[in-house]
């Protein structure tokens, strides 16, 4: 079985320090918990940006800086920057971090509802002008799909030249479909030959996902955008100690974790 890639979603654009007071909003905490994440056995750190006073945004020189920040401290990290962004923003806005031609970036497969009143939209175009830019730009989309039409799209998008393969999917389990094994199990029966995916469970299924895809030979995401408990009722102390839980599953699950190299070569990517 291939080694272990962990990813750790940092922050989002949802979680606020009202949720936990360590959810990163400046440089500077970004960068600790991007650090923390990193020691602790991440090879990819999922970036969202925020403003000091926590407001998301996509702006390019934010992104600029923090990426170049959590170099300087992580520099064989594989920074993977959200161009999904936060609910209500354009296309445009969104795709602004990918003008630094990162290794990789997000692409998100469909239309989904986050609660609420809040739809988070991708239109046919949206995702068709979305896969041509990162082609053209050099950076292999992570698949983001929150039920399994959206592996259709992603397939029906590849075989018309939008997407390149081998694919690489995370699935987002509790937000439109169910974080249950039945549903991994039929998104991974779904993947096209070749693929590799990764599981994020939402809330309290976080752990239990994530043992689920080490077991079944998957790659694994955590971090504050999804769960901010450790435990029931027990809040997080950072990112790292999130990802220390997923080592500690994974070791005794005799799965190794892979280093940020060795996740380079499982999922095709060039170092920039």
């Amino acid at each position: 079985m291939e080694k272990l890639i962990i990813t750790a979603a940092i922050c989002g654009a949802e979680v606020t320090k009202e949720h936990n007071p360590a959810v990163p909003y400046t440089v500077e905490e970004i960068v600790r918990e991007a650090e923390s994440a990193y020691k602790a056995g991440a090879s990819i750190i999922h970036l969202h940006v925020r403003e000091d006073d926590g407001t998301p945004t996509q702006d390019k020189e934010r992104y600029r800086v923090c990426m170049e920040a959590i170099k300087e401290r992580c520099p064989d990290v594989i920074i993977q920057p959200s161009t999904g962004g936060a609910v209500g923003m354009t296309d445009l806005e969104r795709l602004q971090p990918t003008e630094l031609h990162p290794e990789m970036a997000t692409l998100d497969c469909g239309t989904c509802n986050f609660g609420g009143d809040e739809v988070f939209v991708n239109t046919e175009n949206t995702i068709k002008n979305f896969g041509r830019l990162l082609i053209e730009r050099g950076v292999k989309p992570e698949i983001e799909v929150f039920d399994k039409g959206m592996i259709d799209l992603a397939i029906r998008y590849q075989k018309q030249g939008f997407i390149q393969k081998p694919m690489h999917f995370d699935f987002v389990m509790g937000v439109q479909i169910a974080a249950t094994a039945r549903d991994v199990a039929f998104m991974v029966d779904s993947l096209p030959e070749g693929s590799t995916w990764t599981v994020a469970g939402v809330g309290r299924s976080q752990f239990q996902m994530a043992a689920l895809a080490i077991v079944m030979g998957g790659h694994v995401r955590v971090g504050f955008e999804d769960n901010v408990y450790i435990d029931k009722g027990v809040l997080a102390k950072s990112n790292g100690e999130l990802v220390e839980r997923v080592v500690r599953i994974a070791k005794e699950l005799g799965r190794e974790v892979a280093s940020p190299n060795e996740a380079r070569e499982i999922l095709g990517l060039k170092r920039k």
